[in-house]
């Protein structure tokens, strides 16, 4: 028995108490490690703290709660061990950089903690090569590190119907490699044809055309659109470029889907050429 094995004895004993005080020190006998010895090793093979974790799946466990129920907000949260509608507030918006309340007005697709796993399951998406014509996009500059949090604040404040003028369209997500600053530069926008509203705090950028791998992520559900994304892009990079005999131009990379369309499913595309 290895330490993954050891390891899904204590998230199978994490899922079964979210809504229960958990003690650090049970986690660690349900997998037979002293405490230090546990804290450390699920670290290691978690990128998290326990602590963190649990955090983590009790926010996605009532994210989901919020859009599924009718119930006070308040209440779901207290259900899951906050003391306090001030803490849980505070600690949803450090999480997801929106308030609870502007979630569940837009029902947008979020990045969920979902129950750890280690079992590696095969993932694979077979890209179409194309050839497009270049196009501009209206956007607004990403002021957070992590994507998925700038996509919530997008929704939140509606800007794409801002944008729009009040019609639904497709969205946008643009990144480039910022050389001189040393950082991922991430946009979220409109293709500037379809900008028939406000403007104000956004920027022009032209997307070249030329050749490109059109992805399209898996069809899923809500709850795991956001992570499916994630593994689309960890397998374009990982797996699919290093073995393709393309490589990357160098140029603008993009991701698109409709919010509103409930497909779960976005499409993105990488600028190449061969190796």
């Amino acid at each position: 028995m290895d330490y993954k094995e050891h390891m899904a004895r204590a998230v199978e004993y994490i899922e079964k108490n979210l809504t229960s005080e958990i003690d650090l020190s049970a986690c660690a006998n349900a997998c037979g490690y002293s405490k230090y010895h546990f804290l450390r090793v699920f670290r290691e093979v978690s990128g998290m703290t326990p602590a963190d974790y649990i955090r983590k799946r009790r926010l996605g466990e009532i994210a989901k709660r919020i859009l599924k129920s009718d119930d006070y907000i308040s209440e779901i949260a207290f259900a899951y061990g906050f003391n306090s509608k001030e803490n849980f507030t505070r600690a949803f918006k450090d999480e997801f950089r929106i308030l609870p309340t502007e979630y569940r007005l837009s029902q947008h697709s979020i990045k969920l903690c979902e129950p750890l796993s280690f079992e590696v399951k095969p993932f694979f998406v077979t890209p179409e090569i194309i050839t497009i014509p270049g196009f501009s996009l209206t956007v607004y500059k990403s002021d957070e590190d992590c994507p998925p949090n700038f996509w919530n604040k997008y929704h939140a404040k509606k800007l794409s119907l801002r944008l729009s003028g009040g019609k639904v369209c497709e969205d946008y997500g643009v990144c480039i490699w910022n050389d001189s600053e040393n950082k991922l530069d991430y946009f979220i926008g409109i293709r500037t044809e379809d900008e028939e509203g406000d403007t104000p705090g956004t920027e022009e950028i032209n997307i070249p055309g030329g050749l490109y791998a059109l992805f399209r992520t898996p069809v899923t559900t809500h709850a795991d659109f956001v992570n499916t994304i994630h593994r689309t892009w960890k397998y374009i990079y990982t797996v699919w470029l290093p073995q393709s005999g393309y490589k990357h131009t160098g140029s603008y990379e993009f991701e698109s889907y409709i919010e509103q369309s409930h497909m779960f499913s976005e499409k993105i595309h990488i600028p190449i050429e061969k190796k």
